[in-house]
């Protein structure tokens, strides 16, 4: 029984160009991070390419997906980045891997609280009074209908996220200053989608009498019927955010 590649064609897990990674990158490094702690890394392409531009920093990447984390650990030894980084199979909930010099939670909020303003306490908790959190953040760009609603995700709703004003607010709120504020173009959007499913699409047309086919076949086709109707619908904010210190 063969099985579809997964995310072979995915640079980063996520709309992320590599133009825009180049500047994220040299921005968060413009600090010299010694400790970088990546919450939800995968197999955490953006902490390897800042450890790689910051030679005295280590990292942590902390995530629940063993095969991404491995696919992490091996271009962590292909860049020769092995004795600066670790790749962890545990919940970042309540981490005591922290506070870091940079944190990166790009599309992981989820996995330090269930509102976005428990998640952002949890950020500023986990960095250090000097550093700098790169939040990636789902926000609406426009206010979807219930039509669109019914076809996104399971019981997707209005209130999943906020507007982009209100997300720098919460931002503001939980106790940073917004150094940056960036958002995912349509471009970035349709190259991550499509480079989400182009594995399993082409695997499904050469293989369309496997015993996995029927399954594979209508996961596939239901991810593309949310992406292709929140598409310019939900946006990504990439927040570069700044810890107040306090007075």
């Amino acid at each position: 029984m063969t099985t579809p590649p997964r995310h072979t064609r995915l640079t980063f897990h996520g709309p992320l160009s590599e133009t825009r990674a180049d500047a994220l990158v040299q921005r968060l490094t413009r600090h010299a991070p010694a400790t970088v702690l990546d919450i939800g890394c995968g197999w955490g392409e953006l902490m390897l390419r800042t450890l790689a531009a910051t030679p005295e920093a280590t990292g942590t990447g902390i995530d629940l997906n063993a095969e991404d984390l491995a696919r992490g650990r091996k271009a962590a030894e292909a860049r020769g980045l092995t004795t600066r980084v670790r790749f962890l199979e545990e919940s970042a909930t309540g981490t005591p891997h922290g506070p870091a010099d940079l944190v990166l939670c790009v599309g992981a909020s989820q996995a330090l609280g269930s509102e976005l303003p428990q998640a952002l306490a949890e950020l500023r908790r986990l960095v250090t009074d000097h550093g700098r959190v790169l939040l990636g953040e789902g926000f609406w760009q426009r206010t979807p209908t219930e039509a669109e609603l019914s076809r996104m995700w399971p019981d997707a709703k209005a209130t999943d996220h906020p507007d982009l004003a209100a997300l720098v607010g919460l931002a503001v709120d939980a106790g940073f200053r917004p150094e940056w504020t960036e958002t995912a173009s349509l471009d970035e959007w349709e190259e991550f989608e499509s480079a989400y499913l182009a594995d399993t699409e082409v695997w499904l047309a050469g293989h369309p009498g496997e015993p996995l086919a029927d399954e594979t076949r209508e996961r596939a086709d239901r991810h593309r019927a949310a992406w292709l109707t929140y598409r310019g619908v939900l946006g990504l904010a990439y927040l570069t955010l700044v810890p107040m210190v306090a007075r």
